[in-house]
């Protein structure tokens, strides 16, 4: 007998271990009986999730942890036993931004550094010409998108709040909107970057890995009093997703996984730039200029899939950084216990130790993010909101 199960997602290469772990039979192998329900918005999945509707979720993880402190919304315990993915996100700029962004980079400077400076250069100008601010979109105000894209320009001396604007926009949505001049730039998660590149509407210009070395990005996530009254079902979930990301992992199955992926009940987009993805392989440009990052995404490899608590602490950080709460030791404890490692290490028979994913957080500026001084570590940047 299998245990029916309903879990949301959205079309993202980075919900690849749910719909492998369905459609190639691992759920099936662990008794569950899996539905995956299509969503556009993430405050539907958060909603769905929070209401019962869905019993787990792909769910962004900076939701989860917002959702566990009851921030922007009616306070629902989370709990998180398996990682999507690390990184996964790019920014994506317009071909007049891209050209005006490229303008104005020093010599040697295609680093993130460099094309945030150039960013404020864009900004000054535009300011000076009297024009209107440019316009990002991201995923979700609780969101590493939103996070990522501040931490970049601000390094440059960009403020986000001041010096641009920054608008929500449901990842599918994300395309057209560049295209139809409605916003300058976004960032968002694979696949909808290459669609831009595709239709001729855009540049990715960063990879997130240029910014972060390793983001926790996209979480399976539960209620945290569903998790306790089904361990064995959160321990079979966690199973049948690590047995997916395992196999979406060999380059051997890439092809397969994309044309799974590429389903219109699924993804829905061509099988082509969802192998890219896999690959790490992008189209960067309408031109065909082609980049290769072995870390653009992580969905099992480089134990991508342990949570990892420090991960949470840093995106606590962020939320404090841009004033969407303040410090509380009780507050950060919450959000580092809403990745469950434990629950992960119990469903494989792992004892907890060993080889795992590193408990450092470190970007291209400011210092290595450490959880026990999070205040310190928010001191270091000149750009953030008054702190509480």
């Amino acid at each position: 007998m299998t245990e029916p199960i309903c879990i949301g997602f959205i079309p993202l290469v980075d919900a690849a271990a749910l719909i492998v772990a369905v459609d190639k039979g691992f759920a099936a192998a662990e008794g569950l009986d899996v539905t995956l329900m299509r969503e556009v918005s993430w405050s539907n999945v958060r909603d769905k999730l929070n209401i019962g509707l869905f019993d787990a979720a792909h769910l962004l993880a900076p939701v989860a942890i917002a959702s566990s402190l009851g921030l922007g919304h009616v306070k629902v315990p989370i709990a998180a036993p398996f990682n999507l993915g690390l990184n996964g996100n790019a920014i994506t700029v317009s071909p007049a931004l891209h050209a005006a962004i490229t303008g104005e980079i020093e010599a040697g400077r295609v680093d993130p550094m460099g094309t945030a400076l150039a960013l404020a250069r864009v900004v000054a100008k535009r300011r000076k010409k009297g024009m209107e601010p440019l316009t990002f979109g991201m995923t979700f105000p609780f969101s590493s998108h939103n996070y990522q894209l501040r931490l970049w320009m601000a390094a440059g001396g960009v403020d986000p709040d001041e010096d641009v604007r920054l608008v929500v926009l449901p990842p599918p949505y994300m395309v057209d909107s560049l295209a139809n001049g409605h916003v300058d730039a976004f960032c968002v998660g694979a696949p909808w970057n290459s669609v831009a590149v595709d239709r001729g509407v855009g540049h990715i210009l960063h990879f997130v890995s240029d910014i972060m070395e390793r983001a926790a990005e996209k979480v399976l996530a539960v209620k945290q009093d569903w998790a306790d009254k089904n361990p064995a079902l959160v321990a079979a979930l966690v199973r049948a997703a690590f047995h997916a990301a395992e196999y979406i992992e060999h380059p051997e199955n890439h092809l397969e996984v994309a044309q799974i992926l590429a389903q219109p009940d699924r993804i829905g987009v061509a099988p082509q730039i969802i192998l890219r993805t896999l690959e790490g392989r992008l189209k960067i440009s309408p031109d065909g200029t082609v980049r290769t990052s072995a870390g653009y995404l992580l969905l099992g490899r480089e134990e991508a899939a342990r949570p990892d608590a420090v991960q949470a602490g840093w995106l606590y950080a962020q939320m404090i950084r841009w004033g969407q709460t303040s410090l509380s030791a009780d507050a950060l404890k919450t959000a580092m216990a809403v990745f469950r490692p434990d629950l992960y290490d119990a469903a494989l028979g792992r004892s907890g130790k060993g080889a795992h994913s590193p408990a450092t957080i470190s970007s291209f500026t400011g210092p290595v993010f450490d959880p026990n001084d999070v205040m310190g570590h928010l001191a270091s940047f000149a750009i953030k909101r008054r702190q509480s």
